[in-house]
């Protein structure tokens, strides 16, 4: 930590006393010519992106970023905050309005906006560049326009943000400690999955995580089993909340999405047989069939865990371009799976990309053990910053942070 301290401290000093104070928030944000935000994605990512960063979360890097952007927000703070903006129309490139000025001044506030842009109440092309900083720093998908989602995040209060910085920094210290040379982080606040090796992101995924009411836990465990075209056991919960009144209205959805029900002795059993009016069907075990209608689509991800959770597949692929990704039943959906399969393989002999795509394709049944497991992390992170002045924000979507505005600002 005191290597990365020195570090950043020479590069300031070295480039001037303007980017030791663009770190901390003291100065103008840059020109608009600059390279003071990403704005830029991984290909076939969310609309929402991701940062481009190569350092990972779970870092010392980010932990010292996150550091300096807490006295960043205490300084904003002590200034007065930002202005709040008003929620009367939608704003965008081209519009005349007086909220433009309110629009401005909070930009600038908080460093989307440089301040030589000036206060006028014009949405310029400055301003759409500086809005689209602002949602791709939230997590919102970057369209410039200032609508009902951007309004609501636009108007959480600085305080607010500085103690979601404050808790988020006791969570990034616990994951940086002794993190392994090869590791998968599901940020779950972000709905985001980080790929590391040797402390560098090598593939970021977009992911589906758990509902509000069947959140995906916190875990610290190891990746030891892919399944290739799987089975999909149903669990309890599901046949509880989800099957039992999906039968009710439609007798014949076990048979279209082939589900098969099994007694206790392993008897396969009619579904017209069970009273789907009653309890019962929660004394039967239903299984899917493996295929390209599979609920795990054609790969499953196996780590020790007491939740019956794991990372998988899936059918419905259009729902990764989703602004709200909190879906599943606790489990883990990612989209480019492929490509975390083949790094996942890379040290079992006998798995090149090529056949990992081939599986796909034939459909095979086939576990394969991995010959060295791979740390996996779910945490939750919903603030953290980079070493390159950004400060990023996520909804606190499952009410860690005890903020509430922010729970609810999407």
């Amino acid at each position: 930590m005191m290597q990365m301290r020195q570090m950043l401290t020479r590069a300031a000093e070295a480039i001037g006393g303007a980017a030791l104070a663009f770190l901390l928030g003291l100065g103008p944000a840059a020109s608009q010519g600059g390279a003071e935000w990403r704005d830029a994605f991984d290909v076939g990512a969310a609309a929402a992106g991701h940062s481009l960063a190569a350092t990972p979360i779970m870092s010392p890097e980010t932990i010292y970023a996150t550091e300096l952007a807490i006295q960043r927000y205490s300084m904003i703070l002590a200034n007065g905050g930002w202005p709040v903006v008003p929620d009367e129309y939608v704003l965008r490139l081209g519009d005349r309005h007086a909220n433009i000025v309110a629009l401005r001044q909070r930009l600038i506030a908080s460093g989307d906006l440089a301040v030589g842009a000036g206060i006028s109440d014009v949405f310029d092309t400055y301003v759409e560049a500086a809005v689209k900083a602002f949602q791709v720093r939230h997590g919102i998908p970057a369209d410039g326009i200032v609508g009902e989602n951007t309004l609501n995040t636009l108007n959480i209060p600085a305080s607010d943000r500085l103690s979601q910085l404050q808790r988020n920094l006791t969570r990034l210290r616990e994951l940086a400690v002794a993190p392994a040379d090869r590791f998968v982080m599901v940020n779950i606040p972000g709905a985001e999955i980080e790929v590391v090796q040797m402390g560098r992101v090598v593939s970021r995924h977009t992911a589906i995580v758990g509902k509000v009411d069947r959140p995906s836990p916190i875990i610290n465990s190891r990746i030891y089993e892919v399944n290739f075209n799987p089975f999909w056991t149903v669990p309890a919960s599901i046949i509880r909340r989800d099957l039992i009144p999906l039968m009710q209205n439609d007798p014949e959805y076990l048979t279209r999405m082939r589900i098969r029900a099994y007694n206790g002795q392993g008897v396969e059993v009619p579904p017209q047989n069970i009273n789907w009016n009653s309890d019962e069907a929660t004394r039967y075990m239903f299984r899917q069939d493996p295929g390209d209608f599979n609920s795990l689509g054609s790969v499953r991800i196996n780590f020790y865990n007491p939740y019956s959770v794991y990372m998988h597949d899936t059918p419905l692929k259009t729902l990764f371009g989703n602004d709200y990704r909190f879906d599943s039943s606790g489990c883990v959906r990612v989209q480019n799976v492929r490509d975390l399969i083949t790094w996942l393989l890379r040290d079992t002999p006998g798995w090149s990309r090529e056949r990992v795509d081939e599986m796909f394709r034939n459909g095979e049944r086939l576990d394969v053990q991995l010959a060295q497991p791979v740390n996996v992390y779910f945490a939750y992170v919903s603030a953290w910053a980079t070493a390159d002045g950004i400060v990023h924000f996520r909804n606190d979507i499952y009410g860690q942070d005890g903020i509430g505005q922010i729970a609810s600002a999407n």
